[in-house]
């Protein structure tokens, strides 16, 4: 365990003692042949020279990164800048270790760190990782050392197996009942935190605008199937063109998608805040304390936008002609129904948010787990298969503890809708389909929200990577 964590997190770059100090020094001790450039095999050939270590391909990365006048080679400048940002972030990463912002860092806040991944190391294996950086024998690791120790890697190390390893809202599948994103120091330093929202939003907007189809067959058997009145794929399909038209299959996409907005954002403002007041010394969040912050923050989200929820559900089972859009929809509910109409399945919708987020985490943080100890040797990067396939089943699984409850849900937000319907509550809504349909007519529906999970998982992440680039965030 102890080779792959330390892999994961730190290389065996070092920084020799007699090392120039400044970058204008280095930069001369480099320049061999005096031409005012370094190219990628002179800073090979010098960093060995001075017995500084770097990762494999890290010299390319290193010129390409700096090199802004394209001439393959980095003059004094572009040196001095390059060296100086790549500091910046190393800082940001060495405040996130140092949990009590003492300037130094212990095998403790090491051990923590890891945990707050999902990987627990014993005291022995924290230690040992300690050493490998450690210069004067201390035990503890200032800035200088892990300025000299980092400052020709080109990663940022434990940021980066974050980012990797996130259990992100790029997986958009049309529930939005995860634990929201987590972001690094950096990226709440630098601004990044909101592009990656923006990105999420409008990756699960086009997800859900490609797959809105399925969903809408899925409220459709949701509510109208029965032992007596089964409903195909097909013939749904069918059913809903003939009474309204190829268009009428996006009925409630327009809701679903504008909501995506403020619930991200409630959300994830809502969770930052549950976990300061949770958290325990230090400001260490627990994986049990993250989890109740994720829940807290769904429901606090979900309260705030469940209206739109349950106009999302009238719309997308509306007849032509029944309501000419949201503002119609809002506005004979208020009439007819009252205010309360608005929060119909508000109980069973938040009972979900328990099962599908602690079921989601749980398989994810289990699935991350098992390949970190089976395949991870050089790299804390998986692959994007290997994270859409864990995100993909976390999610799924999720979805089949909490989908009796998105059931009973969608049939009490549409049961006034219904011509000859009865009002009832949760537990009455339970009972009367165990008795007529049996278990499995809590499931019903279930197959096309299956369906679209792989090519929602597929649509939100192009989509994401491209807004991404499109942003300016850097890979």
């Amino acid at each position: 365990m102890y080779q792959v964590v330390r892999k994961l997190v730190f290389t065996d770059s070092h920084c020799a003692s007699d090392a120039p100090k400044t970058y204008e020094e280095l930069f001369e001790k480099l320049d061999t042949n005096k031409d005012g450039k370094v190219d990628v095999a002179e800073l090979k050939e010098g960093l060995s020279a001075l017995g500084i270590a770097f990762g494999k391909g890290d010299a390319q990365k290193i010129v390409s990164s700096g090199d802004q006048d394209n001439d393959d080679g980095l003059d004094i400048n572009e040196f001095s800048k390059y060296l100086k940002e790549h500091e910046k972030k190393l800082l940001l990463t060495f405040k996130s270790l140092d949990k009590n912002n003492d300037g130094r860092i212990d095998y403790m806040e090491i051990k923590q760190s890891l945990a707050d991944l999902g990987m627990d190391i014993s005291k022995e294996e924290a230690e040992k990782i300690l050493q490998t950086i450690d210069v004067d024998g201390t035990m503890t690791v200032d800035w200088n050392e892990w300025r000299e120790h980092f400052l020709f890697n080109t990663a940022t190390n434990l940021q980066d197996i974050i980012r990797y390893w996130k259990h992100s809202t790029v997986l958009d599948i049309g529930d939005s009942l995860t634990i929201p994103d987590e972001f690094t120091e950096e990226e709440k330093t630098t601004g990044v935190w909101w592009k990656q929202l923006a990105a999420g939003a409008m990756a699960g907007a086009v997800s859900r605008t490609g797959t809105a189809p399925l969903d809408r067959m899925k409220v459709f058997m949701q509510v109208h199937g029965s032992k007596t009145n089964k409903i195909s794929l097909v013939g749904g399909f069918k059913q809903m063109i003939k009474e309204g038209g190829v268009s009428s299959l996006w009925r409630g996409n327009g809701t679903n998608v504008l909501k995506i907005a403020p619930e991200t954002a409630i959300k994830f403002m809502a969770y930052e805040q549950y976990k300061k007041m949770l958290s325990s010394e230090g400001g260490k969040v627990q994986t049990h304390e993250r989890f109740i912050a994720g829940s807290l923050a769904g429901a606090t989200a979900q309260t705030a936008i469940y209206p739109m929820e349950v106009m999302k559900t009238r719309l997308t089972l509306r007849k032509t002609g029944q309501y000419s859009g949201m503002f119609d929809c809002a506005k004979k509910i208020l009439k007819k129904e009252g205010m309360k109409a608005f929060y119909k399945g508000y109980v069973p919708n938040i009972l979900g948010i328990i099962p599908y987020a602690g079921i989601d985490l749980a398989v994810y943080e289990s699935l991350k787990n098992a390949w970190l100890a089976r395949y991870a040797k050089d790299t804390a990067n998986p692959g994007i298969l290997v994270l859409l396939a864990c995100g993909t089943i976390s999610s799924t699984c999720g979805q089949l503890a909490s989908y009796p409850l998105a059931l009973i849900r969608t049939r009490m937000q549409a049961a006034a809708s219904i011509e000859g319907s009865e009002q009832v509550t949760m537990n009455h809504l339970v009972k009367k389909i165990l008795e007529k349909e049996g278990f499995f007519g809590l499931y019903r529906g279930i197959l096309p929200n299956f369906m679209k999970v792989i090519p929602a998982v597929s649509i939100s992440y192009v989509v994401y990577e491209y807004m991404r680039t499109g942003l300016g965030i850097s890979k």
